[in-house]
């Protein structure tokens, strides 16, 4: 019996010291990751003559014991806020690119349609100016004619009004990128690649032509 308990006493004896020790390697861990700059001379010492083949060092400078302590590390919060405002900083450009492209798109769409049904009323536009052109003196004092020249004039200020505006043509320098000649002429009356004579009048909506002039051009 008295044997047994013995061997119980040094198995208690065995854990509290195996207990004891852990403890202490665990103290000397949180005492070196709380001041992991600090090395003792004798640590710096022997790693200095390691080095140098034995040789004994004079001992390290206070600044060199940053080259035995770890390296100082971001907060785990820090590397997070700056993943978030440089994720946010790089969506707010991405929206602000897509909002100036729509934009551009839905410009580029709305003049495509306009010029669309420009396109279409200008035959309408043709058919009044060659009506009224062919009518006499006379025939313009008639009240129906002069209102349907109110009404052609009331066409061409609303068209000017959205933008669309005739191109000159007759006297002008020929330019391929308003005019299209179909007919070319020597004629001493007119200077060096000048236009003689319009067939069909251009026009223009906002800068951009939504139909070529259709001339005659001259030397």
């Amino acid at each position: 019996m008295s044997e047994h308990k013995s061997q119980e006493e040094m198995v208690k004896d065995a854990v509290e010291e195996a207990k004891a020790k852990v403890a202490e390697e665990q103290t000397e861990e949180v005492q070196t990751e709380e001041n992991p700059e600090t090395v003792t001379e004798e640590e710096a010492e022997t790693a200095s003559q390691e080095e140098t083949g034995g040789e004994a060092k004079e001992p390290a400078k206070e600044g060199s014991k940053k080259f035995f302590g770890k390296k100082n590390k971001k907060d785990k919060k820090d590397e997070k806020i700056e993943e978030l405002t440089d994720r946010l900083t790089r969506q707010m450009a991405e929206f602000d690119n897509f909002r100036k492209r729509s934009e551009k798109e839905k410009s580029q769409m709305y003049e495509i349609g306009a010029k669309d049904v420009i396109e279409k009323i200008l035959p309408v536009v043709d058919n009044f100016e060659r009506g009224l052109q062919g009518l006499t003196e006379e025939e313009k004092a008639d009240p129906f004619v002069e209102g349907v020249d109110k009404i052609y004039k009331q066409l061409m200020t609303t068209l000017e009004g959205i933008g669309v505006k005739p191109i000159e043509a007759v006297g002008q320098e020929f330019d391929p990128d308003f005019h299209n000649a179909v007919m070319h002429v020597e004629d001493e009356a007119f200077g060096e690649n000048t236009i003689a004579e319009e067939f069909q009048k251009g026009y223009t909506y906002r800068d951009s032509v939504v139909r070529h002039s259709m001339v005659k051009v001259a030397n």
